[in-house]
């Protein structure tokens, strides 16, 4: 069952307990990838495997994430700015020991392509904070896939 979980700011995104950053590079303009992280919410599942459902919620200002294992997250979007950042924070979420949650995704060019940075920032009891650094290794491997994925994705719309 979804628990309420703490509202924080964007600055938590600097502060958290647990700060899980990764980045990749991706031959789409920022623009372009901006668009298919904010803007096309339910094709995540196309790109991100983890994500098994998405859907905007209260008039887009919101978003619904299903993931796989049956998580499901209640979100408020954070900072939409075109092209440089997207975050958002949990509002809702049925993780276990999970206290606090805001993701940030920053682009930035990259020759004619765009750097990505992902930055998952979390809290939790200290079993779910201990979790969180063990499961790095994985997140690292799903953020690369999904971005090698996304890449395709969006050359492939391109073409």
């Amino acid at each position: 069952m979804a628990r309420r979980l703490r509202s924080v700011e964007l600055e938590f995104v600097d502060a958290a307990p647990v700060r899980l950053v990764f980045a990749a590079e991706v031959s789409a303009a920022p623009e372009k990838v901006y668009r298919a992280l904010a803007d096309d919410v339910p094709g995540w599942p196309g790109w991100f495997t983890a994500v098994t459902a998405a859907r905007p919620t209260e008039g887009g200002t919101g978003r619904e994430i299903r993931l796989r294992g049956g998580f499901v997250i209640e979100e408020t979007i954070m900072a939409a700015e075109p092209g440089e950042r997207y975050a958002y924070r949990a509002d809702r979420c049925d993780a276990p020991g999970m206290r606090a949650l805001l993701e940030e995704w920053r682009l930035a060019p990259a020759g004619t392509g765009t750097r990505v940075r992902w930055t998952f920032a979390a809290d939790g009891s200290w079993v779910c904070r201990m979790a969180l650094r063990m499961a790095r290794p994985g997140m690292g491997r799903a953020f690369r896939t999904a971005v090698r994925a996304l890449d395709r994705r969006l050359a492939g719309a391109a073409a």
